[in-house]
């Protein structure tokens, strides 16, 4: 049976498993259609005549209500004692269910239960029901005979699913799958009711269930593989962002805001930075104010700061701390206290003949010298020293723009502070400086340099580097606050 997997250059790094075949990126999962066939078995019709209700769900409860299945009683019973209020919280929790335990034919849990989410730990004794509900109806031979209409369903999947990986693989200019280790999982299920597009995110692993729909849902797929490629980011610098939470205070204004993200102000940050992404992907600015009004405050922000990421060449990924530092509260304060969140948008005023708008173009992925300095800043960011270290000379090899230079004698100048060689460090800083660095990077030399002098217990020469660093204009709010960190201390030497 044939699987579906990106093209090379969008691969997803795949998390091997001991319990089960591997499947590919874009799949149907054995577990979900067993979990799927005992709900239907057992009754649970949300859906069933739907108009984009696929035929296979109809064909697979008509061949097991044929069957004879001692354990059903036993799985009627459990499903009405964990009934919920609506249909999708009914697929939800058995959702799950079905992606935190392991596969045919013993459905073990496989995950501890601290990673197991509530919904699928109230569900815990559901394997033991699935076991032999697996054999007794057959589902081997049910999975094997539904593989032409899952194969079919899933190539209409293919080709959108793979633009929108590449369109948004080119605009964060990701070369890789993202953080070392993670899993992206798209799995199609033909069982549950139509319309549904789940995302579940437990620990290093990110899957996206969707079911039976009129057209492919790539929107939301590109929504999910955003999500697992900036929300790890959120939690990495999550330092920085907890110095931006005050401006929390204005979602409480927000009438109809969810509580995961009116209370976790990391995964308010990620949508907002979502929606602007999509906003320019999609070349529709009214997104943003949407996206302001139900609640998602520093979507103006992002929209605004974005421009500026597609102008320089770093990777979404490095130059993510530098963006989210530059969020000045006093600005995004004063901008968030004008708007009346109950009111709306407001309405938008007669259309007029506007020239023809020029459609922005998702920056291209890096190449060359820079792609090698790209690399070079994740080495370094996995404290892979030596690694990092070969890529930063090779920068030097590979071009001569001053600009990669600096950013090269940046990177080994902190390789050389790490390995305790201050007379190294302070000499290729030195080197970074005298080439004219970009601004960002400009202020965090001085501010390394200035920390080198204190060490080196010269206080005022250590002032003059902080001085020369707060007065680098872009500098970013954690550089700006190690400076001013600095500046006290070199005081009071």
């Amino acid at each position: 049976m044939k699987r579906l997997v990106f093209p090379a250059l969008l691969a997803i790094t795949l998390v091997a498993r001991a319990d089960q075949p591997e499947p590919g990126q874009l799949d149907a999962s054995p577990t979900l259609f067993t979990v799927m066939a005992a709900l239907n078995a057992a009754g649970f019709d949300a859906g069933l005549d739907a108009p984009n209700s696929h035929p296979l769900r109809k064909e697979v409860r008509e061949e097991l209500a044929r069957r004879e299945i001692p354990s059903l009683a036993a799985i009627k019973q459990f499903v009405a004692e964990h009934h919920q209020g609506n249909a999708t919280a009914e697929l939800g929790q058995y959702i799950s269910f079905a992606l935190t335990v392991g596969g045919p034919p013993d459905f073990v849990q496989r995950k501890r239960d601290v990673e197991i989410p509530p919904e699928a730990l109230r569900l815990q004794e559901f394997s033991k029901l699935l076991a032999p509900f697996y054999k007794e109806a057959g589902i081997a031979q049910l999975w094997q005979r539904a593989q032409p209409e899952i194969d079919e369903y899933i190539a209409r999947y293919h080709a959108p699913v793979t633009q929108a990986v590449l369109q948004v693989n080119a605009y964060l200019r990701q070369q890789t799958s993202g953080f070392k280790g993670r899993h992206f999982q798209i799995f199609i299920e033909l069982l549950a009711p139509p319309g549904q597009v789940q995302r579940r995110s437990y620990g290093y692993e990110d899957t996206v269930v969707v079911t039976p729909s009129a057209e492919p849902r790539s929107f939301d797929i590109r929504h999910a593989y955003l999500h697992y490629l900036l929300d790890p980011l959120s939690t990495q610098y999550q330092e920085i962002l907890d110095r931006k939470k005050f401006l929390a205070r204005h979602v409480q204004r927000v009438g109809r805001l969810e509580d995961s993200f009116r209370d976790d102000f990391l995964a308010l940050t990620t949508e907002s930075l979502i929606k602007a992404v999509e906003s320019r992907l999609d070349h529709d600015p009214g997104a943003i104010e949407r996206a302001l009004y139900q609640g998602f405050i520093l979507a103006p922000y992002f929209s605004e700061a974005l421009p500026l990421y597609e102008k320089q060449e770093q990777s979404m990924m490095v130059y993510y701390p530098e963006m989210v530092g530059g969020i000045d509260l006093k600005t995004e304060d004063a901008r968030l206290s004008r708007v009346d969140f109950n009111a709306g948008p407001p309405r938008a005023a007669k259309p007029v003949a506007a020239a023809a708008a020029v459609p922005a173009v998702p920056a291209a992925p890096l190449t060359g010298a820079a792609k090698t300095l790209d690399d070079a800043e994740r080495l370094y960011t996995a404290r892979d020293l030596d690694a990092a270290k070969k890529k930063y000379l090779e920068v030097l090899e590979q071009t001569d723009e001053k600009l990669l230079h600096a950013d090269a004698y940046y990177g080994l100048a902190r390789i050389a502070a790490l390995n305790r060689d201050p007379e190294t460090a302070v000499r290729l800083f030195q080197s970074a400086l005298d080439l004219g660095p970009r601004p960002a990077t400009k202020a965090w030399v001085l501010v390394y340099l200035g920390k080198l002098t204190l060490a080196a217990e010269e206080p005022e020469q250590a002032q003059q580097y902080f001085i020369g660093a707060l007065k680098v204009e872009g500098i970013s709010d954690m550089a700006r606050k190690e400076a001013e960190n600095g500046l006290r201390a070199s005081s009071k030497q």
